[in-house]
């Protein structure tokens, strides 16, 4: 699927840029095979994911086989020429492109799903966890070491999750009672049947979004000094071949020099089912001052190499992007107590992710226990359960990342503030915190340090 999005992202605004995308899609039978490649070692050397989550994967490949021609995702390009291309050119490259989608493209992701269906998903794993693995133990330390930039071990994260759904609870409770509820448990179901909380149609969502982008730019100043980036953002709506299968939104990075802008994909699939209080956090997250600020600042560092500015270091983007919901709350947001609860149901459905990944790749839990916990601890529906759970099935180690980078942000802030004091500057930290890249953890805290210590003897001139 990670192919077809390509489709929504490469330009085509010449026509070098359609030859270089359909050269592309003549490629794809090379790709697969390449993959089928790779699947074919990890089966030889036991390294298989789980069997039920390949099925689906098989169920997605044919879906991108079976739609012919212009209709396919690949043929997105297709959709509108733009006027500096010719007619006659178009149609030769309409039809050069769909030919290479029916005659490559779809009978590649073919091959792809019978090789899966026949060969690789009867070899898959049945045990939920990472440990069912030959040397599984090791290779989730060793993935918790890299995924989520930490030397806590499975254990200690794992009571961290615990410690942490605790605090949230509390905390959402309060708004509950509040609200004129008498616990928590009930007013979760209440969210789950009250009307006001759902959208009426896919556009109010993406208005949504948009409306929660919008308020939050004039007031980054407040928490920003220099680095506010050239770079827009735009909120659409994800292609509807991917809604089943994707989260609720999902942000892709502009272009370093501003050509194509940051863009905050939204699903509005199956719209009169998502409830809209977790819509603003996730807004600041995928948007500002979350993702979108953090790497657009990153692409545009001057002097920085190249390999940092786009480095994938994922405890510290998810950490600043979870870090980031809460400067909404700082600067005034949230005034809606749902949404506020949703901020909290967003956070809490983090540190169930320290449970749950644990629990599952280290501890042995089933599919049904995680799931079953996830119920207990949040209110969100079962479809979103079951996604999230099977994520830490396939991705060991990641989901750790979110709150585990928060919580370093937060202690670096705090540190900062303590040693300080006076000196103090909530817009010169942030900075500090985004001007040199993604960075692994340890070494953001030591640059936090020479930084502090820069400012306490006088000698830092970027502050704002």
């Amino acid at each position: 699927m990670a192919m077809a999005n390509l489709a929504n992202l490469v330009p085509a605004d010449s026509v070098k840029h359609y030859q270089d995308w359909i050269a592309r899609l003549n490629a794809v039978p090379t790709v697969i095979d390449q993959i089928i490649g790779v699947l074919r070692q990890g089966e030889k050397d036991k390294l298989m994911p789980p069997k039920f989550l390949l099925e689906q994967v098989v169920v997605q490949c044919r879906s991108l086989a079976k739609v012919p021609g212009m209709q396919n995702p690949f043929a997105k390009p297709l959709a509108k020429f733009p006027k500096t291309i010719l007619p006659a050119e178009q149609q030769r490259l309409r039809a050069a492109m769909i030919a290479a989608v029916n005659t490559k493209v779809r009978p590649a992701y073919r091959k792809l799903a019978d090789f899966i269906a026949t060969d690789y998903a009867p070899a898959g794993r049945t045990e939920a966890g990472i440990w069912a693995l030959p040397n599984g133990k090791a290779l989730y330390r060793y993935l918790v070491r890299t995924r989520a930039s930490t030397e806590m071990s499975p254990d200690q994260i794992h009571q961290l999750g615990l410690d942490q759904v605790a605090k949230i609870e509390k905390e959402e409770a309060v708004i509950a009672r509040k609200l004129g509820f008498q616990d928590l448990k009930s007013f979760r179901e209440s969210l789950k049947t009250d009307p006001k909380l759902y959208p009426t149609s896919r556009e109010e969502i993406l208005d949504l979004f948009r409306k929660y982008v919008a308020q939050m730019r004039p007031e980054l100043p407040k928490l920003f000094g220099t680095l506010l980036p050239k770079a827009h953002v735009k909120v659409l709506p994800i292609p509807r071949f991917e809604e089943k299968g994707a989260d609720v939104a999902e942000y892709f990075p502009g272009t370093p020099d501003g050509s194509r802008p940051g863009i905050v994909y939204v699903n509005t699939g199956n719209y009169r089912h998502r409830s809209m209080i977790m819509f603003e956090d996730i807004a600041y997250h995928e948007g500002i001052p979350g993702h979108h600020l953090q790497i657009s600042i990153a692409q545009e560092i001057p002097g920085l190499p190249p390999f940092r500015k786009h480095l994938h270091i994922t405890a510290y983007i998810e950490g600043w992007g979870l870090y980031a919901e809460q400067l909404g709350k700082e600067v005034g947001f949230y005034q809606n107590p749902y949404s506020d609860f949703g901020r909290l149901n967003g956070d809490l459905e983090r540190c169930i992710r320290l449970v749950e990944d644990t629990g599952i790749n280290w501890d042995h839990w089933t599919r049904e226990r995680a799931i079953q916990y996830f119920h207990a601890h949040s209110g969100l529906g079962d479809p979103i359960v079951q996604m999230e759970v099977d994520r830490y099935m396939v991705l060991p180690g990641q989901a750790l990342a979110y709150k585990i980078g928060e919580l370093k942000f937060l202690e670096l802030r705090k540190r900062a503030k303590e040693k300080l004091g006076s000196k103090f500057n909530i817009r010169a930290f942030h900075d500090e915190m985004l001007n040199a890249g993604p960075l692994p953890l340890d070494v953001l805290d030591a640059r936090t340090n020479e930084w502090i210590a820069r400012v306490k003897a006088g000698k830092d001139t970027t502050e704002p």
